[in-house]
């Protein structure tokens, strides 16, 4: 499975690149870094499906019971949700080395203080002690220079393509069941918007598939929300989150960190972050 999602994430970029090739040269990239991310992914969440599966000869029974439903889901998450966070801090610690704001002593406090905060994980062993310790280099992208938000930016976008596109195609149904599969129609609208490159602003090409120029995660939230009250059931009376120290953020109108629900997470970490990242 893992590696059908994979050849259809790689596709997707080839796809990319054919449709924009006869473009001037200096056109001929994503309309911004995370359209190309998101591009094969999008295919991906159709092509992920027990349904598409099915019809494709992969699985052998659909199961469309509420269990089966909510353990898709959950694989799923797994995936998408628990990156969003990594995502995020990979280049919100980059660009604090960048602005001087944590200078090279504090490199390796920094990076842990940002993912016991965002992710929730604590080093399995105290990283503090040696200041020859810098854990970020064991991320490819830290010791490569390459930019990591188009990742975080790609999450969100994929949703939003997805949505716009279940819609152009006439799906009905939860968002989660949604397969494009043969849809010419929905085909044209992507393949439009593929075609132009890097040759009009960001904001247009979204706005030529989903009607809108703003990024938003209402899409991601919408494909999940089963999920999310499965959730909230299942941890009634539970306390969720982690402690806020090192002065970890929170969500707006909040007074502790087990306010960290998935839902609030969501909205933290896609729609505010991306407002001042990209907008």
């Amino acid at each position: 499975m893992e590696d059908l999602i994979t050849v259809h994430h790689e596709m997707g970029h080839v796809q990319y690149y054919l449709q924009y090739k006869d473009l001037p040269v200096g056109f001929r990239r994503g309309a911004n870094p995370g359209f190309h991310e998101a591009v094969g992914d999008v295919l991906a969440l159709s092509a992920s499906t027990p349904s598409h599966l099915k019809e494709i000869g992969l699985l052998d029974n659909a199961d469309e019971d509420y269990e089966a439903q909510i353990n898709y889901m959950l694989s799923m998450a797994l995936d998408k949700i628990a990156f969003l966070p990594f995502g995020y801090l990979m280049d919100m610690w980059r660009w604090s080395v960048f602005t001087g704001e944590t200078t090279p002593d504090k490199y390796n406090d920094k990076w842990w203080q940002l993912r016991r905060c965002l992710q929730g994980i604590s080093e399995p062993l105290n990283r503090m002690k040696d200041p020859g310790d810098f854990d970020p280099g064991s991320k490819y992208h830290i010791p490569a220079n390459t930019p990591y938000i188009r990742y975080f930016v790609s999450f969100v976008l994929q949703f939003q393509l997805h949505e716009a596109l279940c819609n152009v195609a006439k799906q009905a149904g939860p968002l989660h069941k949604c397969d494009i599969y043969r849809s010419k129609e929905a085909g044209k609208k992507l393949g439009d918007m593929l075609k132009l490159g890097s040759s009009r602003p960001w904001p247009e090409a979204l706005e030529q598939v989903a009607n809108t120029r703003k990024l938003s995660a209402s899409s991601l939230i919408k494909y999940f929300d089963p999920l999310i009250k499965w959730l909230r059931e299942q941890n009634k009376g539970e306390a969720v989150g982690w402690d806020d120290e090192d002065g970890c953020p929170r969500p707006p109108n909040t007074s502790s960190a087990t306010s960290f629900t998935i839902p609030s997470l969501f909205g933290f970490l896609t729609v505010c972050t991306i407002v001042s990242i990209y907008l």
